[in-house]
Order: structure tokens, then C-alpha cells, then sequence
């Protein structure tokens, strides 16, 4: 985000396999109140969306079957072209087609990029807590289709685009409001596509291996592949896509993201029977909420009682649905609120009293929060690939072997295939050997892949550093530009560092979130990178506003000292890296409650 988090040892009543209609939408239930008192409730309606469809009592369950993650990641693939076609190039199509002006298209763009990152987060609440992972990202992919339907005919309708034919340096019309409408209404319909499918889709094919707890490995490579299809589709979009656009026709670009979508819809569609899904048992913001709620109310409340035993404290046994997680140390003040203070738990009502799996859930997301606040500014440091890292190449010579002049935001392109390589590294020496070393099933840590990914950022940003003061000594020496090639291991590095952490934290945020808010902790990420680009954007403005003109970041590089931009940024990074590994070795990993067995008699 292996990232298992205890799947392997909860009960199976609440994983199903689903028919071609998917019989728990014909069951016409609604979520149940959240709460210990609900519990019994939830129970009642799993059971009977199990067997809606089928005879009574029937409960139609899948076991593992590759087929069914496999789909996932040919759709995150096909997906990600698609994105990917209309992102990378969004500006360019604002600029040369609608004739925008540049502010106009930069704030759009910002604008659009926030809000298809923030989108998500909605669509993970959605998913958590009232529609389920399966039938989220069917209702995204309808507007997913409209949006890129709508923006393909946008751009192959004359009437709907400006129809000037603009000549090198000559002034052309803008497109007319009725045109930036249509092509905006296309564009954030699928903004809104996006926020189902990059918010459960990941989720949703890691739990098809919840069952598989004897090959923890299996889930773990799956989220290194699941990382790797969204690069792979990035790299793709970034060539063959941004070709037909620019040289060919934008309508053309455009359709092929389309048809990828939809061939990606129809597999998803088409795998239906093969799937194992979870539904959700109510909103866990509830939950959340009555757990601060009922610690409020019980703050003077005493966790030990006068003979010094512990004050027993409420959980729901008979919840064979629900993951049932461990009492931890630490955060006592929450632990309050499932303390049994009038004897019996049914005598307290459902914000006075919750269970320990709650509270743990709230404890989850609490240890979470400064782990997070940590992949913000690693987003921050990490931006820098696409900003000042190509800017920097614009001040070098580009040409490789004497004739060949390679574009300077190419190299964005050739990090993903770094990235591939390092996927590839990651999984056949780096795991395994860590394996041998630690012992452990998945050799490294979740934190400790995020700990060597935030370490070899800080790596990179000093590379850059490096090559930027040689770089600069050249030019005031008045020597020969400073190859392209320079830079090369900077963006190596960048890609290493995107690799351990990328993978880590899609297995961090998905295996360490409670079961019910799986979607919406993997939704993280996504606001983490929306987070990040606008940290970067504010370190950006205090830069220029302290060093004044020129300043660090000069309209002319050579007058600049970018250098000292990128040394700020290491600093920084090994600020957080520092921070990280503090909060990294208190963290208290999320513990699961051991099964209990029913007792038999012979």
C-alpha cells in the first residue's frame, strides 16, 4: 500500500462469493446501527445476505482462486492507462486545443488534481460503510465510462472545441463557455469515476486472499504487482497515449483510454462468480465517534478495580462475523470507554458502552495519524521528480551519443521503468533475502520498507544537490553544458525509494486498518500525495520569498542556486526520516484476538 494484518485468523462468516447478480443487492437491507447493541442485528443480516440467492441457509462462500486478483491488476492496469491518457497531457489539451489562458489552465488543472485526489476519500466512506467494496466500484466505473465517453466526443465534435486553425506565435480564440462546460462536466465525472476505483479496488483484491493465511507472501506480492500495474499503465499512457494525442488525434488518445476502461469494465464484470466479497456492517465514523463519546462519559472511571484486578471490560463473543482484535498497551483514557461499570453490558446504553475490538479500532487509527503525517512530507520530498528534478534537465545538454536529443520530461517515463526493475529486485533478491536474515514470512517489515524507502529519497535529493553544484561550477568556469545523463541516478534512487515505500504503505494502511475501514485507510495514500504536492508548492513560495531575486529558484538556473533548494529539501527529508524511525519503533502493531473453539462432546 505481507499487508495480511491477521486476516488468516478471523472468522470466515463475513467473506462470500457473489453469483452474477449478486444476491445481497436484491436483499434491499440497509446498514445497521453501529454499536455494541447492534451487533446481534449485523449478524442477522449478514446471514441472510448470504443466502439470498440461494436456498435457504445456503451460504454461497469461495476459496482462494487466482483468477480473481489476477483481474483486479489487468484492471488497474487498463485503468491506469486511462488516467493516465487524460492526466499527463491535461494541460497541454487545455492549451493548444481550448486555448486557455496560462493561469486559467494551471489553477484548472490544480484544481482538478486535488479533487481527484480528495474524491477518493469519499468513495472509501462509501464503500466502508453503506455500499461495499464490489458494488463501489461498479457505480464508479458508470461515471468512470461517462466522463471519458463524454470527453472523447468533446474532442472529436467540431462544434464542441475551437475550430481556429492557430499558426506558431498568432493569437487564437478561446473555446466558449458552452465548450469549457461540456469538456469540464466530462473531466470531473471522471474525477468522481476515479474515487470508487482507486479507493476499494486495492482493497478489494487483497481480501481475495483472506483465506490464504498458510502463503502470506502471495498477499504481499500482490501489492508489489498491484504497484507496478499502476507504473506500468503511467509509462504507457506517458508514450503510445501522448503520441496519438499530440501527433495523431486527441479524439484518438482519448478513445483508446476509453476502450481500455471498458475492456477493464467488462472483465471486472465478467469475474463476478470468482470473487469473494465483504460487505460492510455500518458506518465505522459511528463507531469512532461513540468510542470518544463513551470515554468522555466514563473519564473518571477506574481501570482497576479496589482489589486491584482489572475492571472487566465488554467485548461481543458471539460476533463470529467481525475480526475480534486484542487489548494493547497504551491510550488507556480510550480503553474506559468498554469498562462494564453497572454490572451487566446490557444495562448501559450504546453510547456509554463499546466493545474492546472498537476501541482497538479507534487505537488503530490514532497510532496511524503521525505514521501519516510522515508520508506527507515524503509525497512533499518525492514531488520533486516532476518539478524542480525537469528543471533542472532543461539547464543540461539533453543529447545522447552526439545526435540524439532526449526529451527532458522523458525521464519521468524512464523512471517507471526503474521502478519496474526495482519491483522485480524488490521481489527476487531483496524479500527473500531479508527472509533468510529476519526469519520472518515477509523478511522486512511493512515500517521497515517504509523506513529504507524515506532513506534513500534522502539520497537522491543529496545526488541532485551534488550534480547541481558541479553542474553550476561548470557554467562559471564557462565550460561545456553538463550531459543529461547526470542525472540518471538521481532518478534511480527516486524510483528505489518509490518502490519500498509505494509498496509498504498500500500494505501498511490496508493490513493495519480495522477490518471495517479497510477502504478508507488505503484512501490515505491518495490524500498524503494530494497533501504533499501542496506542502511542496508552499515550501516553494517562503523559498522565493526569503532569497528574494534571483533568488534559489531563478527564471535562469545559472543565476539561481538550486542546489541550495535541494539541500533544504535533504534537510527535510532527513528531518522526517528521523521523526519516522522515533514513531516507527513505538509504534504498537494491531493485534487480533485469538480464535476460540467451540467445545465438543464425544
Amino acid at each position: 500500500m505481507g499487508g495480511g494484518g491477521g486476516g488468516g485468523a478471523r472468522s470466515r462468516g463475513d467473506e462470500r462469493g457473489v453469483g452474477p447478480l449478486l444476491p445481497e443487492m436484491q436483499s434491499g437491507m440497509t446498514p445497521p446501527p453501529g454499536g455494541s447493541n447492534g451487533h446481534h442485528h449485523r449478524r442477522q443480516q449478514v446471514s441472510a445476505m448470504e443466502s439470498g440467492g440461494d436456498a435457504p441457509g445456503a451460504a454461497a462462500r469461495r476459496r482462494f482462486n487466482w483468477k480473481a486478483p489476477a483481474i483486479v491488476l489487468v484492471f488497474e492496469l487498463l485503468e491506469s492507462i486511462a488516467f493516465s491518457g487524460v492526466a499527463l497531457n491535461l494541460v497541454v489539451y487545455l492549451a493548444t486545443v481550448l486555448h486557455g489562458s496560462t493561469a486559467f489552465n494551471a489553477a484548472h488543472v490544480d484544481t482538478w488534481n486535488g479533487t481527484t485526489f480528495i474524491v477518493p476519500v469519499i468513495g472509501a466512506f462509501l464503500a466502508d460503510s453503506y455500499w461495499g467494496k464490489y458494488r463501489t466500484i461498479l457505480a464508479s466505473i458508470a461515471f468512470y465510462l461517462v466522463g471519458l465517453v463524454l470527453l472523447t466526443v468533446s474532442a472529436a465534435v467540431p462544434s464542441l472545441r475551437p475550430g481556429t486553425a492557430c499558426q506558431m506565435g498568432a493569437s487564437c480564440a478561446p473555446a466558449t463557455k458552452t465548450q469549457f462546460s461540456v469538456f469540464f462536466a466530462a473531466l470531473y465525472l471522471t474525477s468522481i469515476g476515479t474515487g470508487g476505483v482507486k479507493s476499494a479496488l486495492l482493497p478489494f483484491g487483497a481480501e481475495q486472499y483472506d483465506d490464504d493465511a498458510e502463503r502470506p507472501e502471495r498477499k504481499q506480492a500482490f501489492f508489489s504487482w498491484f504497484f507496478a500495474a499502476i507504473n506500468l499503465g503511467i509509462f504507457i499512457a506517458g508514450t503510445l497515449i501522448s503520441w496519438l494525442e499530440q501527433n495523431v488525434a486527441w479524439a484518438l488518445g482519448f478513445g483508446v483510454g476509453t476502450a481500455c476502461l471498458l475492456v477493464a469494465a467488462l472483465a471486472f464484470v465478467a469475474g463476478t462468480p470468482w470473487y469473494r466479497v465483504q460487505m460492510p456492517t455500518g458506518s465505522p465514523l459511528k463507531d469512532i465517534i461513540r468510542v470518544l463519546v463513551a470515554a468522555f462519559r466514563k473519564r473518571r472511571v477506574r481501570l482497576e478495580l479496589e482489589d486491584g484486578a482489572a475492571a472487566p471490560l465488554h467485548e461481543d463473543d458471539d460476533a463470529k462475523d467481525e475480526q475480534q482484535l486484542a487489548r494493547t498497551k497504551g491510550l488507556r483514557c480510550l480503553d474506559r470507554a468498554a469498562v462494564i461499570v453497572k454490572g451487566e453490558a446490557a444495562a448501559e446504553g450504546a453510547w456509554s458502552l463499546c466493545t474492546v475490538s472498537e476501541v482497538e479500532g479507534v487505537k488503530i487509527l490514532v497510532r496511524m495519524l503521525p505514521i501519516w503525517a510522515t508520508c506527507v512530507l515524503y509525497a512533499a520530498s518525492l514531488g520533486q521528480m516532476t518539478t524542480t528534478f525537469i528543471q533542472q534537465g532543461m539547464a543540461m545538454d539533453a543529447r545522447v551519443g552526439g545526435r540524439f536529443k532526449v526529451p527532458v520530461a522523458s525521464l519521468v517515463s524512464v523512471e517507471v521503468v526503474f521502478m519496474l526493475l526495482w519491483v522485480a529486485l524488490h521481489d527476487a533478491a531483496v524479500i527473500p533475502l531479508a527472509r533468510r536474515v529476519t526469519g520472518r514470512p515477509g523478511g522486512l517489515t511493512q515500517l521497515q520498507r517504509m523506513g529504507v524507502g524515506r532513506f534513500l529519497v534522502v539520497l537522491a535529493l543529496g545526488t541532485a544537490a551534488l550534480v547541481e553544484r558541479r553542474r553550476l561550477r561548470g557554467v562559471s568556469a564557462g565550460g561545456a553544458a553538463m550531459s543529461i545523463a547526470w542525472q540518471v541516478p538521481q532518478f534511480v534512487l527516486v524510483a528505489g525509494s518509490d518502490v519500498f515505500c509505494g509498496i509498504a504503505q498500500l500494505e501498511f494502511f490496508y493490513g493495519e486498518a480495522p477490518a471495517a475501514m479497510r477502504s478508507i485507510c488505503s484512501a490515505f495514500s491518495f490524500l498524503a500525495l494530494s497533501l504533499g504536492f501542496y506542502v511542496n508548492s508552499l515550501v516553494v513560495t517562503l523559498v522565493a520569498a526569503a532569497t528574494g531575486r534571483p533568488g534559489w529558484l531563478a527564471p535562469d538556473l545559472n543565476a539561481g542556486h538550486l542546489d541550495y533548494y535541494f539541500w533544504l529539501w535533504t534537510v527535510i527529508s532527513v528531518a522526517n526520516l528521523l521523526l519516522y524511525m522515533v514513531l516507527a519503533a513505538r509504534y504498537t502493531p494491531k493485534q487480533v484476538a485469538a480464535a476460540v473453539e467451540p467445545a465438543t462432546s464425544d
